[in-house]
């Protein structure tokens, strides 16, 4: 059975409040945090981008299982937000780790939903023994437009996952995907920031292919949520997920543990693998996990997912190895806008 290895997050320590954002731009932030559901987002260091983002994700997940680099054969890094144009992230994560030469490589974009894109993609690789391990990434340092409503949300963090066959700490039971053309947010080459279509944002976005993904996976599995101990949904805020879960039948009690969104902000790929994380953190032996992701463009994908009874075996697998991703979101560094600002590279300095 293929499935994850091993985990591990990554979270800046620094955070800007929404309503400092709120404050410069003249909204009132208690609507803002209130319809979104956000008080907090994360933000990236001055030299922090996706690629250092997924290298510490990944060493996150390294620490808790000793896995043989020879045998990772594959790495593939879901972003957005790529430091290069042309010049993958996926070589450096691979060198860091020591990895490299013997392996594949690539680096992913859809949207939000490249991190579990590159789940699927570890899953066939190692399903058909091609690779004994591979690890996917999704990680961002996401943008928004000063003044947009982006920027409430657009924050910055990461998630690598080992995905292997031999003796797992939470099994893939099954994964689908839902996958339409649907123009809801985009960005050309060139443009430092994304633009998105409003009214394709929401049901036609969003809903329509979480719901899509989501009830082909219970149709597919014979399943219905109650048959499931935790749910993840895609959070571009608590909003979205906490409403597509009570129209699929799952309870805010099974989505509460994933749902980091209101201290962290949307981290794009890393957003609903993050999730996962966080439920991996507390999860026991024989839990049942849903997660569907999802990336505008539009299409999402859903898992079914077990959780082993190793994942309670330090002799194999020890979370306490690596940060929980409610570890890194404590102790936070607040910025006001201007540093906000200046760590985002908003404010352009002539050297």
């Amino acid at each position: 059975m293929v499935g994850i290895i091993s985990y591990g997050a990554y979270i800046p320590r620094f955070r800007i409040k929404v309503e400092e954002i709120a404050r410069v731009w003249g909204d009132n932030p208690k609507d803002i945090s209130g319809g979104l559901g956000v008080q907090e987002k994360s933000v990236p260091d001055l030299d922090e981008d996706t690629a250092t983002i997924a290298v510490e994700a990944t060493r996150n997940a390294l620490l808790r299982r000793d896995v043989d680099r020879d045998a990772i054969g594959a790495i593939y890094v879901g972003s957005e937000s790529h430091p290069y144009a042309v010049k993958p992230t996926a070589a450096t994560v691979g060198a860091a780790i020591g990895a490299t030469p013997v392996m594949t490589a690539a680096d992913y974009e859809f949207a939000c939903k490249a991190g579990t894109a590159g789940v699927q993609t570890c899953m066939g690789l190692v399903g058909s023994e091609m690779v004994t391990y591979g690890i996917a990434v999704g990680a961002d340092v996401a943008q928004g437009a000063p003044g947009d409503a982006l920027e409430y949300t657009a924050a910055a963090g990461g998630c690598a996952m080992v995905i292997g066959s031999k003796n797992p700490v939470a099994e893939i039971n099954h994964t689908c995907s839902y996958t339409t053309d649907t123009p809801d947010f985009w960005r050309r080459e060139g443009q430092a920031y994304p633009r998105h279509g409003g009214r394709f944002t929401g049901d036609p976005g969003y809903f329509k292919h979480v719901q899509g993904a989501a009830r082909m996976m219970l149709e597919q599995m014979g399943t219905k949520p109650s048959d499931y101990d935790y749910a993840v949904f895609h959070q571009p805020n608590a909003k979205f997920p906490t409403r597509v879960a009570g129209k699929l039948g799952f309870t805010r009690e099974q989505i509460t543990p994933g749902l980091v969104v209101p201290r962290l902000g949307n981290t794009y790929s890393g957003a609903s693998m993050v999730g996962l994380a966080a439920t991996l953190d507390i999860a026991k032996p024989g839990d049942r996990i849903f997660v569907t992701s999802f990336g505008s463009g539009a299409g999402s994908d859903a898992f079914d997912i077990t959780v082993t009874d190793l994942i309670a075996d330090t002799n194999v697998f020890d979370r306490a190895a690596a940060p929980s991703v409610e570890a890194l979101l404590a102790d936070p560094i607040y910025l006001d806008y201007a540093q906000y600002a200046k760590h985002k590279g908003k404010i352009m300095v002539q050297k």
